[in-house]
């Protein structure tokens, strides 16, 4: 099973030890299933976890691991295609994502973009709690 975890489940995965968000974080490390990525969402997250807000909340030692262990073991795709289908188009990198890495699910957190899509290109896109009862 191939799966595009937007930025913000591994944010909230960092924030919150005991949600849905941690424990699809803790089943990917666990092998559950294959995390895609790209560099696209490196630079994101990097940038996400040094706004103040966060960084004062999440141990630079916790992020680091993070952005470590996606670059160690998450599989890497690209090129992304050119996509426009998301409302917000900051996040149609990870519908491209999800459509070159040729994803089952795309799990996210966002009720007003992508959730609203449902799918996309045979990608299922999921909100945390909904993916979380398909990897426990």
């Amino acid at each position: 099973m191939r799966v595009v975890l937007d930025t913000n489940i591994l944010i909230s995965a960092l924030l919150v030890s005991s949600g849905h968000p941690d424990a699809i974080y803790r089943a990917w490390l666990l092998g559950r299933f294959t995390l895609v990525t790209c560099e696209e969402q490196i630079t994101e997250l990097r940038a996400t976890l040094a706004k103040p807000g966060l960084a004062q909340r999440i141990r630079p030692h916790r992020a680091g691991r993070v952005v470590n262990q996606l670059r160690a073991l998450a599989e890497f795709a690209g090129p992304l295609p050119r996509v426009r289908r998301s409302p917000d188009p900051a996040d149609d990198y990870l519908l491209a994502l999800a459509e070159a890495g040729s994803a089952d699910f795309l799990v996210t957190g966002d009720k007003s973009g992508l959730l609203a899509l449902g799918t996309h290109r045979g990608t299922r896109i999921l909100a945390a709690r909904a993916f979380a009862e398909i990897v426990e």
